[in-house]
């Protein structure tokens, strides 16, 4: 559990960080995500996190 909350905190500290240093391309990016279809937003998010795994077992394996 507190490898998640630590992985939590993290994800936290990045995404404050991309909204700190440049926050005209954050919502830029967002707009950009509302025009995407949904099934290519899917097989994004699914790559991802397949992408994300595969880094965790790497690290952590």
């Amino acid at each position: 559990m507190n490898d998640f909350v630590t992985a939590l905190g993290l994800v936290l500290v990045i995404e404050g960080v991309l909204y700190a240093l440049m926050p005209g391309g954050m919502k830029s990016m967002m707009r950009s995500a509302l025009e995407t279809s949904d099934q290519t937003l899917r097989v994004a998010g699914v790559v991802v996190a397949v992408v994300g795994l595969i880094f965790v077992w790497i690290i952590r394996g």
